[in-house]
């Protein structure tokens, strides 16, 4: 391959996209050879025909050079160092990148954040072309539509690189993990994500310092985390509250998450607190009221329960105090209520199990806050959780349901790729590999669509059945079921 052309092309897609301007050519250009090893430049290879390649494609061209130069390991970890190394050649400081998102939301938030979100996919932070390999689509309920993503973007390592990395990791304490400042610009080893041209924005949140960055695998438009400055346990209490509430101040195009502070019912990460937001609409954030009523302590909010498999206490008001005590005293009031005709046990000894997953955003110039009810209590019968997915839905979602999900969109494993299609086989009754686990599923569908499964639909009928797989999930997660349940939810609202 002609490592010369797509260095000519990348810098040249940098300055059509803005990253860098037509005087800085040479010196990026002269940048990236130094990284690929490269001391000579024939004025030929500027005179190539332009291949109107993406930036992702130029990059795996220019990594490909470097592995079959023995530049770098055949490994993704390595691979992943060059490619953020060479797009951090066209990268400002975060300095300046601070200053230009500051000065466009003075302008706009919607300008600032835009300019922030294009910035991170451009730089490739934000890995568009993995992404797009995801797959996605909606299935309608009841409750909405509900977004099903097959999670494909992050690909697997192979046994073979997972034992090469053992060999090679650096035991290390910095970044102290994923989520910390110290990544920004870092440059990555083996075991730990490439983060040269990852840039983040200060923001100031209830007197403390926080940082705005993007997901680099975003699950939906904008996904943003928004992350503390100290290494500190996630936690759900009032000033979490006050903080949600006045990041949709200062933006109020997005919506603010956090996933709840215990095992089993919180995210993948809970030792750095951190938050989840971004410009999309969820299912659950359209779902209509059902049950109103008033808090006797704060008659100027409007609180109701609203129609999702989850048990969910929305509040709305221009109040922002009221809003941060109200959501307090909720909080407060569900982390010690128990019920155990309803399996609801706030405490065992002294392990807490009730807790909260609250999402903020502003609607009609109003704060609003759901708030998702969580216990994570186990027992022999769901070893994983009672409030958890159960063993008949593992063969789809076993992992925890966070704050993405609780809100209607299913991150599944990309295990589901390949074994669907061998469920698809089955159902057409075709020589296939499918996994046990998947057969009784497979069987009642065979049962409930006998004449409906042709070559034609079968795909489509799998999905749809998995969407309603997901929903089984986010019912089994609810602290008080739909049906049965009803009673018991509002015997917690009375309390209130």
């Amino acid at each position: 391959m002609n490592a010369y052309l797509s260095i000519n092309e990348l810098v040249s897609k940098a300055i059509s996209l803005r990253m860098i301007q037509p005087e800085d050519e040479i010196y990026a250009r002269n940048q990236i050879m130094a990284l690929l090893g490269l001391t000579d430049f024939s004025n030929e290879n500027e005179q190539k025909e332009m291949r109107n390649l993406d930036v992702p494609e130029l990059l795996d061209e220019l990594v490909f050079f470097a592995v079959q130069k023995g530049l770098i390991e055949d490994l993704f970890d390595a691979k992943e160092i060059l490619s953020s190394h060479i797009m951090n050649v066209f990268l400002q400081r975060p300095s300046e990148i601070n200053q230009n998102f500051h000065r466009k939301w003075e302008q706009s938030p919607e300008k600032a954040t835009s300019y922030f979100y294009e910035l991170s996919q451009n730089s490739n932070y934000i890995q568009t072309k993995r992404i797009a390999e995801n797959s996605h689509y909606k299935i309608t309920t009841e409750y909405g539509e509900l977004d099903i993503t097959i999670n494909l973007a992050k690909p697997e390592k192979d046994p073979n690189e997972i034992a090469k990395e053992n060999e090679r990791k650096i035991v290390s304490n910095y970044p102290t993990c994923l989520l910390c400042v110290e990544n920004e610009g870092y440059s990555g080893r083996i075991g730990h994500p490439a983060r040269s041209n990852h840039r983040m924005i200060r923001l100031e949140l209830n007197k403390e310092r926080w940082y705005f960055q993007y997901s680099p695998y975003v699950y939906y438009k904008e996904h943003c985390i928004i992350l503390s400055h100290d290494h500190r346990n996630m936690v759900v209490n009032q000033a979490t509250f006050q903080r949600l509430f006045e990041f949709v101040a200062k933006f109020p195009h997005y919506f603010i998450g956090s996933n709840a502070d215990l095992p089993i019912v919180g995210g993948s990460i809970l030792s750095h607190d951190h938050y989840q937001g971004g410009n999309y609409e969820f299912a659950m954030a359209k779902a209509k009221d059902e049950l109103t009523f008033t808090l006797d302590s704060f008659p100027m909010i409007h609180t109701s329960t609203i129609k999702w498999p989850m048990a969910v206490i929305r509040l709305r008001s221009s109040d922002v105090k009221q809003m941060v005590d109200a959501c307090n005293y909720i909080l407060e009031k569900w982390k010690n209520y128990s019920d155990p005709a309803a399996d609801i046990v706030a405490y065992t000894g002294e392990t807490r199990h009730n807790t909260i997953t609250p999402i903020a955003r502003m609607r009609n110039n109003e704060f609003e806050m759901d708030l998702v009810l969580r216990n994570n209590r186990t027992n022999k019968e769901h070893p994983l959780g009672i409030f958890h997915p159960h063993a008949d839905v593992h063969h789809i979602k076993k992992e925890n349901i966070g704050l993405i999900e609780v809100m209607g969109l299913a991150v599944l494993p990309a295990r589901l790729k390949t074994e669907l299609l061998e469920v698809e086989k089955y159902l057409l009754d075709q020589p296939n590999q499918i996994q046990p686990y998947h057969r009784i599923w497979a069987d009642d569908m065979k049962i409930r669509y006998q004449n409906k499964i042709t070559p034609t639909t079968v795909m489509e009928i799998i999905l749809q059945e998995v969407g309603y797989k997901f929903l089984r999930v986010l019912e089994d997660a609810s602290v008080f079921k739909r049906t049965e349940g009803q009673k018991a939810f509002q015997k917690f609202i009375s309390s209130l």
